[in-house]
């Protein structure tokens, strides 16, 4: 004898052999989510991903799991919503630049202006004539020095280990030059310096 197992529809429309135990009857039972509440997370995790933020940054600034960052920005909805705002970044980006071209169209007319008149001061001309070279072409030196610093902790050994290594790399180069003192004929000691060769 076979035994039959009852088909039906579940509830995105897939037969079923067996019954949909995911689903609760009892409403005190059910789980309950605030849907304002998730929405309104998905947009935060959307904009903090258009800022740049890692995903496990913004799993830590929105006290969420790790999975629940990727899951949203991997939907399809996130990819999408992530998608539109980038595509409005880069439009406001593209109205800047084009406002930009114009002012710098509209100041090198006045640069023109003021370098071929011959009625105007020669001091004015030069000082356009050297923000032009400078500020538009680009050969200004740079303002701005980045610089990094480590400190670490080294023990008397590793210091004297680097300070022998400097020392034998600046004699090699001819940097360092000995100096022995002399005693004279009268009893003073004298300096004389010789270079070492190593």
């Amino acid at each position: 004898m076979e035994q039959t197992v009852d088909r039906r529809r579940g509830l995105y429309g897939f037969e079923m052999l067996e019954p949909d135990e995911r689903r609760v009857d009892d409403l005190d039972k059910r789980k309950t989510y605030d849907i304002k509440q998730m929405w309104q997370r998905s947009h935060e995790i959307v904009n903090l991903a258009l800022r740049g933020f890692k995903y496990a940054e913004i799993a830590g600034l929105l006290g969420i799991h790790l999975q629940t960052v990727t899951n949203t920005l991997n939907s399809t909805l996130g990819a999408q919503k992530l998608s539109e705002l980038r595509g409005l970044e880069d439009g406001e980006a593209q109205v800047i630049a084009e406002k930009i071209k114009v002012l710098t169209e509209r100041a090198l007319g006045v640069y023109h202006k003021i370098l071929d008149s011959d009625t105007t001061d020669p001091d004015l001309q030069k000082k356009t004539a050297d923000t032009v070279v400078l500020e538009l072409s680009g050969l200004r030196v740079p303002t701005r020095i980045q610089s990094h610093s480590v400190s670490t902790v080294l023990t008397k050994a590793e210091l004297e280990e680097f300070k022998e290594r400097g020392i034998k790399a600046a004699r090699a180069s001819g940097l360092i030059v000995d100096v022995e003192p002399v005693k004279g004929g009268n009893g003073d000691d004298e300096t004389n310096t010789e270079e070492s060769s190593e």
